[in-house]
């Protein structure tokens, strides 16, 4: 059944989120910390894997072996400059108050609301930022099965407990965002029933693990990264990929 895949996905992060809730309250703060920072090392360590889609043989056929860096470069640029434009960091950021107000009994604990809202922003941009949960969507909407959705739905059941157990309540909110964006690529794939180019994947992939060492940086507080004003550039590296390949 179609969109069965992001319909598991979200049931394993709500369960992971309330089970790290229910964990991280029995911890002390140093134990919770610690946890953070690993969460914070594992998700650098992804960012780097996925930037070596960099080397990907069909990438590399596509643009050349300087031009996939390259397009990764200024697909970040042009998708910062049009994400931050349309204060999509804000916007996210606005609806995560707006759940906080309205489901997690709002009341005047700024730290609660902070913690919320942060758990919230930094869960959605990891769960849906992976090329993972894009592959996924794809092949359900194409009727090609969910096995990778399936795969993706037990990694971030593990990732929601770690994350649930430092950040809070505001994970499982986050479930809302991932169901949004994949349900929106499983309907256009079921809609128009085309698969996506490898060169296109690897140009998605390598442009991701930039965004993932930006939200490790954030989640280990290096720096605040706006990692959601950067997602157009997701949109960006394939199409720049598909019109450098056509030209060369």
């Amino acid at each position: 059944m179609i969109g069965i895949g992001t319909a598991a996905n979200v049931l394993a992060i709500v369960v992971g989120a309330f089970i790290g809730v229910a964990l991280g309250s029995r911890f002390p703060e140093r134990t919770n910390r610690t946890v953070m920072d690993g969460a914070g090392i594992a998700v650098l360590v992804l960012g780097g894997l996925n930037m070596m889609s960099l080397f990907d043989s069909s990438y590399v056929s596509a643009v050349t072996g300087a031009g996939t860096f390259l397009i990764v470069v200024v697909s970040v640029v042009i998708g910062g400059a049009a994400g931050s434009l349309l204060r999509i960091e804000d916007r996210i950021t606005s609806f995560g108050a707006f759940l906080h107000d309205r489901f997690a009994g709002g009341g005047s604990d700024n730290t609660k609301r902070a913690r919320f809202i942060n758990g919230f922003v930094s869960a959605s941009l990891i769960f849906a930022v992976g090329p993972m949960g894009i592959l996924g969507a794809v092949s359900d909407g194409m009727g090609t099965g969910a096995d990778t959705l399936y795969l993706k739905s037990l990694l971030d059941f593990i990732g929601s407990i770690a994350f649930g157990a430092t950040m809070g309540i505001g994970v499982a909110a986050s479930a809302l965002s991932v169901g949004l964006w994949q349900g929106l690529v499983t309907a256009v794939a079921a809609v128009f029933s085309t698969g996506i180019p490898p060169e296109a994947i690897a140009a998605v992939t390598a442009t991701g693990g930039i965004l993932m060492i930006g939200i490790g940086l954030r989640i280990l507080d290096i720096r605040q990264i706006a990692v959601a004003d950067l997602l157009p550039a997701l949109l960006v590296a394939p199409l720049l990929t598909l019109g450098v390949q056509a030209l060369v």
